[in-house]
């Protein structure tokens, strides 16, 4: 799924990552540094029709957070297969990649982080065992985070 190959655990050691849960009308943002965060830190949303160019805000992120790889959701059908939205999802992940460079970019598959974003809000007192929308495409971002960590570990 990745062009580039995986890095392994030991270089991300204290890398900051960016998660990002793309969306046309909201994106999800979650970062994690490996050896210092007990786990990924929710950063919130971009509500798309407020920002001109969200590539600009990533930009923005990935400079004022020190951001060293970027983990892009991407989305399947449950059968493994595309859907328009992958389609989409791959051509922004070209976009990205020309516009946040040398910063690496990884495509992660997202295949119900929104399910599973749910699912741990209703679990979680830190959300009053509710599931908060303002917060769920930022759960998801974490979830993503999580799915490339195991990724990583699981190909070294």
């Amino acid at each position: 799924m990745n062009a580039d190959k995986l890095p392994t655990i030991t270089e991300l050691q204290q890398r900051t990552i960016l998660g990002i849960d793309y969306g046309e009308k909201v994106t999800g943002l979650a970062t994690y540094t490996l050896g210092q965060d007990p786990f990924p830190l929710l950063q919130g949303r971009i509500i798309m029709n407020q920002v001109p160019h969200w590539m600009g805000e990533i930009t923005r992120i990935i400079k004022d957070e020190e951001i060293n790889l970027v983990v892009l959701g991407i989305p399947f059908f449950t059968d493994g297969k595309e859907s328009g939205m992958t389609r989409r999802v791959k051509k922004k992940a070209e976009e990205l990649r020309r516009e946040i460079a040398p910063t690496t970019l990884y495509l992660q598959d997202e295949t119900l982080s929104s399910v599973e974003a749910k699912e741990r809000m209703v679990a979680d007192p830190r959300f009053n065992f509710t599931i908060d929308m303002k917060k769920i495409d930022a759960v998801a971002a974490s979830i993503i985070i999580e799915l490339f960590l195991n990724e990583v570990k699981n190909c070294n």
